[in-house]
């Protein structure tokens, strides 16, 4: 088998699995166990995988700031926010997680009946001071800069106190087998608390994000209700997320 061949089959059992085990391997391809190794740390140094001691994994998602985040794939972002905004009905509660993806939401929100909006992100917030249906409740705690969302034991007593009727997750990566993932461990907890206060989950997901694996889990594929994709997204690719029986729209 050649090295090209190789490294492609180990990209394929990354994506699939999530992780790559070196003796697995070895074993599988009919090789040693230094051949394959030596091709992870090749790999690795070509930026396909991160090596770890045993094996590989898939690279984590970079984590720009919030401010850099802004202006990345804007007119998908808006494609899917609009899309989200459509689900809600009059009367509803809903909860928005921080980020630039589900500013969208608060953005194309519809404006002629009332829900109340629950959030931890005081961008989000401020989205909506002019919209004039909408009642605004702002959850605080210890502010992490790099989300604009409030974290802690303050922020997870508040979200106790809600009962939303759908929650719009964001998230920095979402692969099969290890579910939705993001990069801070507070953030992480608090997200999954939102989660399990809520009636139901959408995930709003760029395509940059899919088959990654972030540090920290925040929840399965299966504990949540749907996910909310751009609509050039290959069928092949969201095959494995759809045996999940979740929902799939597509903006």
């Amino acid at each position: 088998m050649l090295t090209t061949q190789r490294k492609t089959l180990i990209l394929d059992i990354l994506r699939r699995d999530g992780q790559v085990i070196a003796k697995r391997v070895a074993e599988d391809f009919e090789l040693s166990e230094d051949t394959i190794r030596r091709d992870l740390r090749e790999m690795a140094a070509e930026g396909l995988l991160k090596r770890v001691h045993g094996g590989a994994l898939p690279i984590a998602p970079d984590l720009p700031d919030f401010t850099a985040r802004r202006d990345v794939a804007s007119d998908i972002k808006a494609r899917l926010g609009a899309k989200a905004a459509q689900m809600v009905k009059a009367g509803q509660m809903v909860f928005l997680d921080g980020g630039t993806t589900t500013a969208e939401v608060a953005r194309h929100l519809p404006r002629d009946i009332p829900f109340t909006i629950s959030t931890h992100s005081p961008t989000i917030a401020a989205e909506l001071e002019h919209h004039p249906t909408a009642e605004v409740i702002l959850c605080g705690g210890r502010l992490y800069k790099h989300s604009m969302v409030a974290t802690g034991a303050v922020a997870m007593a508040a979200i106790s106190a809600l009962r939303p009727d759908i929650f719009f997750l964001g998230v920095t990566a979402v692969h099969p087998m290890h579910g939705f993932s993001t990069g801070d461990f507070e953030e992480a907890a608090i997200k999954r608390h939102i989660a399990r206060c809520s009636a139901e989950t959408h995930v709003l997901l760029t395509a940059e994000k899919f088959d990654l694996v972030s540090p920290c889990p925040v929840l399965a594929i299966s504990e949540v209700a749907g996910l909310i994709v751009p609509a050039e997204m290959p069928r092949e690719r969201l095959r494995p997320y759809a045996e999940f029986n979740v929902a799939i729209a597509a903006a």
